[in-house]
C-alpha cells in the first residue's frame, strides 16, 4: 500500500531555530484534532516538531485505507512516512508494528479514543521543559552528535582494544 498524498508544511525559521532541539511526533488521526486510529491501519498521519517553547505542524501523510488482511505490506508505507519521528501515537499497534517501529527508533504509544492532539502536544513539551520520560531522553539522545570525545573518557577509564 503507497502512501497516497503528503502535504510538506514549509516556514523560514532562522539560525536560532535551526539550533534549537527539535523532536518529531506523529499521530494516527483522520481529522488532524485528535487521536482516532490503529497505528496499521491509519489512512493519515499528522507530523509536528517541537520542543520546550513551541510546536508546529510538519507534514501530513495520507493513505488508501488498507484492506485488514493481515498483510504487513500496508505498513511500509507507514513506516516510511514516520522517518525521522521520536513517536507515533496511535489507538493500538500490533506486534510486529511495534518491533519494526522501535528498530526504527520510533517509540509507539497508545492512547485512548479520541486524545486531543493539541493537548498531547502541551504534555509533552511540558516534559521536555520540566525533564523527559526515560523514552524521550533515549529519544533526544540518539538525536545528538556523537563526541568524538567519548573515546577519550573510556581511555581514562582504562578501557583499550
Amino acid at each position: 500500500m503507497a502512501l497516497e498524498r503528503r502535504l510538506k508544511v514549509l516556514s523560514g525559521g532562522g539560525a536560532a531555530e535551526a539550533h534549537r532541539q527539535r523532536v518529531r511526533v506523529a499521530f494516527a488521526s483522520s481529522d488532524m484534532k485528535r487521536v482516532d486510529q490503529h497505528f496499521g491501519a491509519a489512512t493519515a498521519f499528522a507530523i509536528y516538531h517541537l520542543d520546550a517553547e513551541r510546536c508546529g505542524l510538519l507534514e501530513v501523510a495520507q493513505f488508501e485505507a488498507p484492506a485488514m488482511d493481515g498483510n504487513e505490506d500496508k505498513l511500509a508505507a507507514r513506516l516510511a512516512a514516520l522517518e525521522g519521528c521520536v513517536a507515533v501515537y496511535c489507538l493500538a499497534v500490533g506486534a510486529s508494528a511495534i518491533a519494526q517501529l522501535l528498530g526504527r527508533g520510533i517509540q509507539p504509544i497508545k492512547v485512548a479514543a479520541g486524545t486531543s492532539v493539541p493537548q498531547l502536544l502541551t504534555e509533552l513539551r511540558t516534559e521536555l521543559r520540566a525533564g523527559p520520560s526515560a523514552w524521550l531522553a533515549r529519544a533526544l539522545a540518539q538525536r545528538e552528535p556523537k563526541s568524538a570525545a567519548r573515546f577519550d573518557a573510556m581511555e581514562a577509564d582504562g578501557w583499550s582494544e
